[in-house]
């Protein structure tokens, strides 16, 4: 009872009422807050709770907490207490195809995931030509995950000649990255910007044969989970390779790798 200015727990005789007043108006003190008896107060400090279950917690003040994969595969572990995650990602682009005579056909893009057929992003296709353009990647977009979605862009075709004509440019994704097509006269076609997920260009040709088209893009995500899962597997699409020059010719630029973005919020 301390703190309480009159006991009366022995007491035998009658209780004066200025001692009862003034234990009803000692105040009592949780942490560093005195509260009287039918008052009301909404902030509690310097308190500790041990063994304490809350309903419906809401944690805040955490800065977003951002993880980027840019190659492989692995396991995202969800941070404590996260409320909702944002993933942005990208599927490898295709490789550029060489020019020249006979050439062989340049590389496929590889499929990012996240979560079991939760969201995916395809690779781009190789394209069915020398001169055509790639294909653009798939997407899939699964609930409980909500947003937008795009199928890759097709790589650009380049002109059909025997002879001195530049390669097709390589497709863009939102971010960016695309290969420059080879000049004419037997140049090689640029590369993609690695993690864009972006396609090569296609090599420009010489005297012989036609020259390559540019390499299409891997499909794009953008999606927020509400109520994610305690963990994801995840996997980080690679770049097409680039297509070898044919005789004569000049070699494609590679694909770009993928990339997965993931924000979680508090």
């Amino acid at each position: 009872m301390a703190g309480v200015p009159f006991v009366f727990g022995n007491a035998t005789t009658s209780i004066p009422l200025t001692n009862l007043d003034a234990n009803f108006n000692t105040g009592l003190t949780i942490g560093n807050t005195t509260v009287g008896l039918g008052n009301t107060v909404t902030t509690l400090g310097n308190l500790t709770l041990q063994n304490a279950t809350l309903a419906s917690p809401i944690v805040t003040g955490s800065l977003p907490q951002v993880t980027i994969y840019t190659s492989g595969s692995g396991t995202y572990t969800v941070p404590t207490n996260a409320r909702y995650l944002t993933i942005e990602m990208v599927g490898g682009g295709g490789g550029g195809y060489g020019s020249g005579s006979s050439p062989t056909v340049a590389g496929a893009g590889g499929t990012s995931t996240f979560g079991t057929s939760l969201l995916t992003c395809g690779g781009a296709s190789a394209s069915g030509a020398q001169y055509y353009g790639g294909g653009g990647g798939t997407v899939t977009l699964n609930s409980p995950a909500v947003g937008i979605a795009f199928t890759g862009a097709v790589g650009s075709g380049s002109i059909y000649s025997l002879g001195n004509a530049p390669g097709g440019n390589g497709a863009s994704t939102p971010f960016g990255g695309a290969g420059d097509g080879g000049y004419a006269g037997a140049i090689n076609g640029g590369g993609g910007v690695a993690n864009t997920g972006a396609g090569g260009g296609g090599g420009g040709t010489g005297s012989t044969g036609p020259a390559g088209g540019g390499g299409g893009t891997g499909g794009y995500i953008k999606a927020t989970i509400t109520s994610p899962s305690a963990s994801y597997a995840y996997s980080v699409g690679a770049g097409g390779t680039a297509g070898p020059a044919g005789t004569s010719g000049a070699a494609g630029g590679a694909g770009a790798s993928g990339i997965i973005i993931v924000t979680a919020y508090f």
